[in-house]
Formats: C-alpha cells, structure tokens, sequence
C-alpha cells in the first residue's frame, strides 16, 4: 500500500473525513491560520487594496490571490471547518475578527503591495492578544 497525504488523494478523489472531530474555537482558528502563515515564513503574499474604502458589500467579496486569507483557504483543515472560500467576508466572518482587524492583516496601507508570510502572521496573532490601548483609541474616535 502506498502512502499518500490527505492533500495528495484529494487530487485524486474526493475525500470525506468521517471521523468527527470537536469543533475549533476562535482562538484555535486563529492560532491555526498564524501556524499556517509561519510554516513558509518568507513567502511573499498579496496585499488587498484599499479594504477600508470599500463599501461593505465591495469588501465582503474582494480578495487577491496569494493573499493571506489564501494561505488559511488552503488549509483542508479550516476548510472542513467551515472556511467557504478566500474573501474578505468570509475570512471576517470564519474568523470572527471586525474590519479593523482584518484590515490591519491584509490591506496593502501597511506594507504596499506584498508582504512576507511571517509579518502577516504575527498581525494574525496579534488579534488574539489585542493591543487593548489601540482597540479604545478607535472606539474613543467612532464616537
């Protein structure tokens, strides 16, 4: 018998796990998508252009190609639990993060037109411990 990864039959045929495993918490769907990002750390990812210009609609289903909602996209993991596909919206909802949030991942203001795989991992990472101070800057600013 040969011996091949999930990700190798999957090519080959459609693979349906049916063994149930407990659903992930945020956390861990966080802290997957970080490991994830991490595995390749100098990989170049696309940035999104613009998210925080876009109307809500417009940003729920814009998306770039090798962005890193791509990377978790690509995971049959975080498939299987639930991630539908690689846009924003569905990253903002799979992963229960506001816009700011996902903004400070993905949108190409903070790093232009590509960023490495270790820089968008530790912003991934950084939405789990918050930085409290700029959480109550922007809220004290929407009001």
């Amino acid at each position: 018998m040969k011996y091949q990864t999930l990700d190798q039959l999957q090519t080959i045929a459609e693979v349906k796990l049916s063994a149930t495993y407990p659903t992930m918490t945020r956390r861990q769907r966080i802290e997957r998508w970080a490991e994830l990002l991490e595995q390749n750390p100098q990989r170049c990812l696309g940035a999104l252009t613009g998210t925080e210009y876009l109307t809500p609609e417009a940003r729920a289903v814009a998306r770039g190609a090798g962005s890193p909602i791509t990377v978790a996209y690509e995971d049959p993991v975080l498939r299987a639990e639930g991630l539908k596909d690689d846009t924003y919206g569905e990253a903002k909802r799979f992963f229960d993060v506001s816009d700011w949030q996902l903004h400070d991942i993905v949108c190409h203001c903070h790093v232009g037109a590509t960023m490495q795989a270790r820089w968008a991992a530790a912003r991934v990472r950084r939405t789990i411990s918050g930085n409290r101070f700029l959480a109550w800057l922007r809220a004290a600013l929407a009001r």
